[in-house]
């Protein structure tokens, strides 16, 4: 539940943090975004199949990918969150990490998960930041699935 409140920002509305919680804009030396996300694996190169052959990542031929920030449907931000050691969120991993992905079309997505016997662990079609499931990767690091809600129609 707490990473949907966060994801709240992604959604288009915006939190706006107190005076003094912020860096302020003119600061050098600051962290401006996330530059890559790396983690051990013991299959690095079949498990970047994996990725590729079904959740669809633009893999290049250095071996990882280059998600781009002005992707169509990518969301405004990226948000970082630590939760406490004792979270059961990314349950059933044992991993300290979960990557949320955005996804463009969830309905999509989830019947080729489906066609390629990856098990849906749980979805939520209902939340008010748009749709989410849950999903293992073949080293069963647990994956969040975001299809931001999308702005209503005026």
């Amino acid at each position: 539940m707490l990473v949907r409140a966060i994801l709240v920002l992604c959604s288009g509305v915006l939190l706006m943090a107190s005076p003094g919680e912020s860096a302020p804009a003119d600061l050098v030396g600051r962290v401006t975004g996330i530059g890559g996300v790396f983690f051990k694996a013991k299959d690095p190169k079949a498990l970047a199949a994996w990725y590729r052959d079904v959740l669809g990542l633009p893999l290049e031929a250095w071996g990882g990918a280059a998600l781009r920030y002005d992707a169509p449907k990518h969301p405004p931000a990226l948000i970082w969150n630590a939760f406490p050691e004792s979270t059961t969120y990314f349950a059933p991993s044992s991993g300290g990490f979960m990557i949320n992905y955005a996804v463009d079309d969830m309905d999509a997505l989830l019947k080729r998960l489906s066609e390629k016997g990856v098990a849906i662990l749980k979805r939520d079609d209902h939340d008010p930041n748009g749709r989410f499931a849950w999903i293992l990767d073949p080293e069963n690091n647990k994956i969040e699935l975001w299809e931001p809600k999308r702005a209503e129609p005026r």
